[in-house]
Protein backbone atom coordinates (compact mmCIF):
# COMPACT_ATOMS: atom_id res chain seq x y z
CA UNK A 1 0.00 0.00 0.00
CA UNK A 2 1.71 3.27 -1.19
CA UNK A 3 0.31 6.40 0.34
CA UNK A 4 0.63 9.88 -0.38
CA UNK A 5 0.57 12.21 2.43
CA UNK A 6 -0.57 15.78 1.68
CA UNK A 7 0.20 19.00 3.75
CA UNK A 8 2.78 17.96 5.80
CA UNK A 9 4.02 21.11 5.88
CA UNK A 10 2.72 24.68 4.61
CA UNK A 11 4.69 26.19 2.06
CA UNK A 12 5.77 28.70 5.03
CA UNK A 13 7.18 25.74 7.18
CA UNK A 14 8.77 24.60 3.77
CA UNK A 15 10.52 27.64 3.19
CA UNK A 16 12.19 28.04 6.70
CA UNK A 17 13.55 24.09 6.23
CA UNK A 18 14.74 25.38 3.10
CA UNK A 19 16.37 28.13 4.67
CA UNK A 20 18.16 26.37 7.52
CA UNK A 21 18.96 23.59 5.21
CA UNK A 22 21.27 25.67 2.96
CA UNK A 23 23.10 26.53 5.61
CA UNK A 24 23.49 23.61 7.08
CA UNK A 25 26.78 21.17 6.91
CA UNK A 26 26.30 18.30 4.15
CA UNK A 27 28.26 15.62 4.22
CA UNK A 28 29.08 12.40 2.17
CA UNK A 29 25.74 9.99 2.29
CA UNK A 30 28.17 6.81 1.82
CA UNK A 31 28.93 7.28 5.44
CA UNK A 32 25.57 5.50 6.22
CA UNK A 33 25.07 3.29 3.53
CA UNK A 34 25.84 -0.72 4.35
CA UNK A 35 28.72 -2.98 2.01
CA UNK A 36 26.08 -3.08 -0.96
CA UNK A 37 24.00 0.08 -0.76
CA UNK A 38 27.68 1.94 -0.67
CA UNK A 39 28.09 0.98 -4.51
CA UNK A 40 24.14 2.57 -5.40
CA UNK A 41 24.51 5.44 -3.37
CA UNK A 42 25.58 9.00 -4.55
CA UNK A 43 23.90 12.04 -2.27
CA UNK A 44 24.53 13.85 0.83
CA UNK A 45 23.17 14.06 4.35
CA UNK A 46 23.39 15.79 7.59
CA UNK A 47 25.13 13.66 10.70
CA UNK A 48 22.52 12.65 13.35
CA UNK A 49 24.37 14.45 15.43
CA UNK A 50 23.84 18.10 13.95
CA UNK A 51 21.86 20.23 16.20
CA UNK A 52 20.09 21.47 13.13
CA UNK A 53 19.39 18.00 12.33
CA UNK A 54 17.92 17.21 15.14
CA UNK A 55 15.66 20.19 15.06
CA UNK A 56 14.18 19.82 12.22
CA UNK A 57 13.76 16.31 13.10
CA UNK A 58 11.71 16.96 16.39
CA UNK A 59 9.80 19.55 14.76
CA UNK A 60 8.45 16.39 11.76
CA UNK A 61 8.19 13.99 14.52
CA UNK A 62 5.73 16.37 16.26
CA UNK A 63 3.81 16.83 13.30
CA UNK A 64 3.57 13.07 11.98
CA UNK A 65 1.90 12.77 15.68
CA UNK A 66 -1.18 15.37 14.56
CA UNK A 67 -1.73 14.17 10.90
CA UNK A 68 -4.54 11.18 11.16
CA UNK A 69 -3.88 10.39 7.56
CA UNK A 70 -0.25 9.11 8.64
CA UNK A 71 -1.36 7.59 11.93
CA UNK A 72 -4.61 5.48 10.37
CA UNK A 73 -2.10 4.52 7.33
CA UNK A 74 1.24 3.70 9.20
CA UNK A 75 -0.76 2.27 12.48
CA UNK A 76 3.31 3.68 14.00
CA UNK A 77 4.42 1.69 16.75
CA UNK A 78 7.94 3.51 16.68
CA UNK A 79 9.46 6.22 14.43
CA UNK A 80 12.72 6.94 13.80
CA UNK A 81 13.49 10.50 13.96
CA UNK A 82 13.82 11.81 10.35
CA UNK A 83 16.98 12.44 8.68
CA UNK A 84 17.73 14.97 5.60
CA UNK A 85 19.24 14.55 2.57
CA UNK A 86 20.17 16.51 -0.55
CA UNK A 87 21.01 15.37 -4.40
CA UNK A 88 22.65 17.92 -6.86
CA UNK A 89 24.83 17.08 -9.87
CA UNK A 90 24.00 13.98 -10.93
CA UNK A 91 23.30 12.92 -7.04
CA UNK A 92 21.07 9.42 -7.38
CA UNK A 93 20.29 6.18 -5.48
CA UNK A 94 20.30 3.46 -7.50
CA UNK A 95 17.40 0.43 -6.54
CA UNK A 96 18.02 -0.91 -3.59
CA UNK A 97 15.59 -2.48 -0.45
CA UNK A 98 16.07 -0.44 2.83
CA UNK A 99 17.35 -2.14 5.90
CA UNK A 100 15.17 -4.34 8.02
CA UNK A 101 16.39 -2.71 11.36
CA UNK A 102 17.61 0.50 12.65
CA UNK A 103 18.98 2.34 16.15
CA UNK A 104 17.90 5.17 17.41
CA UNK A 105 21.05 7.00 18.00
CA UNK A 106 20.26 8.81 21.10
CA UNK A 107 18.73 5.64 22.88
CA UNK A 108 20.04 2.88 21.27
CA UNK A 109 16.63 1.71 20.95
CA UNK A 110 15.72 -0.85 18.00
CA UNK A 111 13.01 -0.02 14.92
CA UNK A 112 11.87 -2.64 12.17
CA UNK A 113 11.86 -0.83 9.09
CA UNK A 114 8.21 -1.79 7.98
CA UNK A 115 7.30 1.60 6.43
CA UNK A 116 10.01 4.04 4.49
CA UNK A 117 8.71 7.71 4.09
CA UNK A 118 10.25 10.15 2.19
CA UNK A 119 9.11 14.20 2.18
CA UNK A 120 9.54 16.74 -0.47
CA UNK A 121 11.25 19.67 0.63
CA UNK A 122 11.91 20.86 -3.20
CA UNK A 123 9.77 21.94 -5.86
CA UNK A 124 9.33 19.72 -8.58
CA UNK A 125 10.29 22.53 -11.18
CA UNK A 126 13.66 23.36 -8.62
CA UNK A 127 15.46 20.44 -10.20
CA UNK A 128 15.36 18.13 -13.36
CA UNK A 129 15.15 14.17 -12.83
CA UNK A 130 15.60 12.82 -8.94
CA UNK A 131 12.01 10.76 -9.33
CA UNK A 132 11.62 8.13 -6.26
CA UNK A 133 10.54 5.58 -8.63
CA UNK A 134 8.79 2.55 -6.21
CA UNK A 135 8.40 -0.73 -7.77
CA UNK A 136 4.68 -1.86 -6.44
CA UNK A 137 3.09 -5.46 -7.26
CA UNK A 138 2.40 -5.09 -10.81
CA UNK A 139 4.70 -2.22 -12.17
CA UNK A 140 6.86 0.86 -10.96
CA UNK A 141 5.18 4.09 -9.74
CA UNK A 142 7.18 7.14 -10.10
CA UNK A 143 6.31 10.29 -7.95
CA UNK A 144 8.24 13.75 -7.76
CA UNK A 145 5.80 15.25 -5.47
CA UNK A 146 5.32 19.06 -4.50
CA UNK A 147 7.14 20.33 -1.67
CA UNK A 148 5.72 19.70 1.82
CA UNK A 149 3.69 16.17 0.51
CA UNK A 150 5.17 13.19 1.67
CA UNK A 151 4.98 9.51 0.30
CA UNK A 152 4.57 6.40 2.33
CA UNK A 153 5.75 2.68 1.55
CA UNK A 154 6.74 -0.83 2.35
CA UNK A 155 10.46 -1.08 3.06
CA UNK A 156 10.86 -4.09 1.41
CA UNK A 157 9.79 -2.71 -2.03
CA UNK A 158 12.86 -1.90 -4.62
CA UNK A 159 13.24 1.89 -4.84
CA UNK A 160 15.49 4.46 -6.46
CA UNK A 161 15.97 7.71 -6.93
CA UNK A 162 17.19 8.84 -10.34
CA UNK A 163 19.87 11.13 -11.23
CA UNK A 164 19.54 14.69 -10.23
CA UNK A 165 20.63 16.73 -13.97
CA UNK A 166 19.62 20.01 -12.53
CA UNK A 167 19.41 22.09 -9.50
CA UNK A 168 18.89 20.70 -5.93
CA UNK A 169 16.35 17.87 -4.83
CA UNK A 170 15.95 18.51 -0.87
CA UNK A 171 14.48 15.77 1.46
CA UNK A 172 13.44 14.09 4.75
CA UNK A 173 13.42 10.81 4.89
CA UNK A 174 12.67 7.64 7.60
CA UNK A 175 11.24 4.52 8.40
CA UNK A 176 8.07 2.86 10.73
CA UNK A 177 6.96 0.49 13.01
CA UNK A 178 3.60 -0.75 12.76
CA UNK A 179 1.84 -1.95 15.27
CA UNK A 180 0.49 -4.46 12.37
CA UNK A 181 3.85 -5.76 10.74
CA UNK A 182 1.55 -7.47 7.99
CA UNK A 183 0.85 -4.74 4.56
CA UNK A 184 -1.94 -6.82 3.21
CA UNK A 185 -3.40 -6.96 7.07
CA UNK A 186 -2.31 -2.88 7.56
CA UNK A 187 -4.22 -1.89 3.96
CA UNK A 188 -7.69 -4.12 5.21
CA UNK A 189 -7.85 -1.67 8.43
CA UNK A 190 -6.82 1.50 6.83
CA UNK A 191 -9.59 0.66 3.91
CA UNK A 192 -12.17 -0.62 6.71
CA UNK A 193 -11.19 3.10 8.67
CA UNK A 194 -11.95 4.97 6.13
CA UNK A 195 -15.25 3.66 5.68
CA UNK A 196 -16.02 4.24 8.97
CA UNK A 197 -15.02 7.80 8.63
CA UNK A 198 -17.29 8.11 5.86
CA UNK A 199 -19.84 6.47 7.14
CA UNK A 200 -19.66 8.78 10.45
CA UNK A 201 -19.65 11.63 8.38
CA UNK A 202 -22.88 11.16 6.25
CA UNK A 203 -25.10 9.52 9.40
CA UNK A 204 -23.32 9.53 12.92
CA UNK A 205 -26.25 8.02 14.33
CA UNK A 206 -26.93 4.66 12.27
CA UNK A 207 -25.91 1.34 13.66
CA UNK A 208 -23.75 0.41 11.18
CA UNK A 209 -20.72 2.63 12.60
CA UNK A 210 -20.79 1.28 15.98
CA UNK A 211 -20.38 -2.75 14.85
CA UNK A 212 -17.61 -2.04 11.94
CA UNK A 213 -15.92 0.73 14.97
CA UNK A 214 -15.68 -2.54 17.34
CA UNK A 215 -14.91 -4.71 14.51
CA UNK A 216 -12.08 -2.61 13.37
CA UNK A 217 -10.61 -2.84 17.36
CA UNK A 218 -11.10 -6.08 17.65
CA UNK A 219 -8.75 -7.05 14.19
CA UNK A 220 -6.37 -4.73 15.68
CA UNK A 221 -6.55 -6.25 19.00
CA UNK A 222 -5.54 -9.63 16.49
CA UNK A 223 -3.47 -8.65 14.40
CA UNK A 224 -1.22 -5.94 16.44
CA UNK A 225 2.17 -6.46 17.83
CA UNK A 226 3.44 -4.55 20.88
Amino acid sequence: MIQIISDVLSPEEVKRFRELLGQAQWQDGRATAGHVAIRAKANEQLSQDDPLAQQLSEFLLDRLGQISHFVAAALPLKVLPPRFNRYTGGGNYGDHIDNAIFTVPASGTRIRGDLSSTLFLSDPDDYEGGELIVQGEIERHHFKLPAGQMILYPSGSFHQVTPVTRGTRLGAFFWTQSLVREHSRRALLFELDNTIQGLAQNDPGQPAVGRLTGLYHNLLREWCDT
